[in-house]
């Protein structure tokens, strides 16, 4: 993917989507921004990299049924598969940020409101060169009861 937006060679428990937040008015940005500050009212160029949340609430989501255009890249030779996209506010940083869901978490398996949290994810694989593209991912967080099973929230 693009690097510097996440962290890259940690276990899932440490990773995270990294963001950058300004000096002068703490306003936090994903995708970073490393020459100014996008807020209008702030002239502010001292960014430093923040980890941003691991966790957020589904802010909206919705499922993509058709293959995208260029610049997008996947195998026109192959059978598209449908994705899910997640749009996951992160409260501690007043933003929404848009991702894919986990492989085999679809639009049934989604609610506004619930818990999801960021983790590694596959963009694609070449499996001649064994190259990984890495990204993220947004998971339903899982919550036990006492006397259940895990259930997705």
């Amino acid at each position: 993917m693009v690097a510097g937006w996440f962290t890259q060679g940690v276990d899932e428990e440490d990773f995270r989507l990294l963001g950058t937040r300004c000096a002068a008015c703490a306003s936090v940005f994903f995708p970073r921004e490393d020459s100014f500050c996008r807020n209008p009212a702030c002239g502010g160029e001292e960014l430093t990299e923040v980890p941003l949340s691991k966790r957020g609430r589904v802010w909206s989501y919705t499922d993509g049924r058709y293959r995208p255009p260029a610049p997008y890249v996947s195998d026109p030779d192959t059978a598209w598969e449908p994705y899910t996209l997640v749009a996951v506010e992160l409260a501690a940083e007043a933003m929404v940020v848009l991702g894919q869901a986990v492989p085999g978490v679809g639009v049934a398996g989604l609610a506004v409101g619930a818990e999801v949290e960021v983790v590694p994810g596959v963009l694609d694989e070449d499996p001649e060169t064994g190259t990984v593209w890495t990204t993220w991912h947004w998971r339903p967080v899982l919550s036990v009861r006492p006397g259940e099973g895990g259930e997705a929230r």
